[in-house]
């Protein structure tokens, strides 16, 4: 059986736009997973870091991988793009978030869900409620009634 999972995506090294895109279509060909819906790509500032700006968008993909599959997924994605971790908040060639697994909340030393900071980043909020404008974060409830609180983040929609 299928999970509905919505993935944060951000990049802010390198060629950024084409950096995103290439992870989309990787999330799409995942083993047992179809790409169900993507928003639109989105530039916002650094939060509590430096550099370059980001690029950052939001998919939503049916997977029939566990949350802990999923996210070891992720983590092979992120390297096949050069990912490196030097500290926290760091510059990033590619970052890959879990921000929903279905309804299910889960808390293990490797994975938190719902993201634990999704509802206080514009950058995966906002994509997250283009996707779907009424959706339900768990434990929380209704994604939108949290957009006033990201309202002051810079977040400008690329493209039409």
């Amino acid at each position: 059986m299928s999970v509905l999972s919505y993935i944060g995506i951000g990049a802010n090294l390198g060629d950024a736009s084409t950096t995103v895109q290439q992870a989309i279509a990787k999330l799409a060909a995942l083993p047992a997973t179809a790409l169900r819906a993507q928003s639109s790509l989105f530039r916002t500032t650094p939060i509590d870091s430096h550099g370059d700006d980001y690029i950052n968008a939001v998919v939503c993909i049916a997977t029939a991988l566990d949350a802990h599959e999923l996210l070891l997924a992720l983590q092979a994605i992120e390297a096949e793009h050069g990912r490196e971790r030097p500290y926290i908040n760091a510059p990033r060639t590619l970052d890959l978030d879990i921000l929903l697994y279905g309804d299910h909340r889960i808390e293990s030393e490797t994975l938190t869900v719902p993201h634990p900071r999704l509802t206080q980043r514009a950058f995966t909020l906002i994509p997250l409620l283009q996707l779907d404008p009424f959706i339900s974060i768990p434990g929380k409830g209704s994604a939108h009634q949290f957009a006033p609180g990201v309202a002051d983040q810079a977040i400008t929609r690329i493209g039409a």
